[in-house]
């Protein structure tokens, strides 16, 4: 899985601007761009992109401390407020016009072709996310010895000892809860 940041460190970036709202500068300094071109794509017009792109972060930095990662990544999260900060300023300026009208026919060419990278981007984007709810439902199934190891393994990214120390159990124990678990999880995820 190739992404900019993984969900570890996602994970430490958000606890970091949790303790100090400096560190949202990261997020910031990663996902500019991306996430400019997107509303400029949408928008069509510089300086209302420019405007859209800092009420977006914006907000993200408002509402930062509401955030906790639960499958969807921080990328996802500020298209979302993106897509509806563009929805906001079509409502508000009542500027329905359509992009392509305003455009000649050799941009159309270049900005369908950024439409079917961002279309390829969020596609992944869900496709991860919906498999990572069904790996969450098959999971539930399992007994609680077996969720709460993988549980903390995979998902909060603990190590063995952190594991061991946090359930009360020897690490002998924890490899075999875990070993058990995952197949037993592989098991159900295949017979979909």
């Amino acid at each position: 899985m190739s992404r900019s940041i993984n969900q570890v460190s996602e994970k430490q970036i958000l606890d970091k601007i949790k303790s100090n709202p400096l560190h949202f500068s990261g997020i910031f300094d990663l996902y500019y761009k991306p996430v400019f071109g997107y509303i400029f794509r949408r928008i069509g017009s510089f300086d209302d992109t420019a405007d859209i792109a800092a009420d977006t972060f914006l907000k993200a930095f408002i509402h930062i401390h509401q955030f906790s990662y639960r499958g969807i990544s921080i990328k996802v999260w500020l298209y979302r407020i993106a897509t509806n900060e563009v929805n906001l300023y079509y409502r508000n300026q009542q500027k329905h016009t359509s992009l392509f009208e305003r455009n000649t026919f050799e941009n159309l060419l270049q900005f369908n072709n950024y439409f079917e990278e961002d279309k390829k981007i969020l596609d992944n984007e869900l496709l991860r996310h919906n498999q990572f709810l069904a790996i969450l439902e098959h999971l539930k199934k399992l007994p609680i010895k077996y969720q709460e190891v993988i549980a903390l393994r995979y998902f909060e990214g603990k190590d063995n000892k952190e594991i061991a120390e946090i359930l009360g159990i020897k690490e002998g124990t924890l490899k075999s809860l875990l070993s058990r678990g995952v197949e037993k999880l592989r098991i159900k995820c295949n017979q979909i």
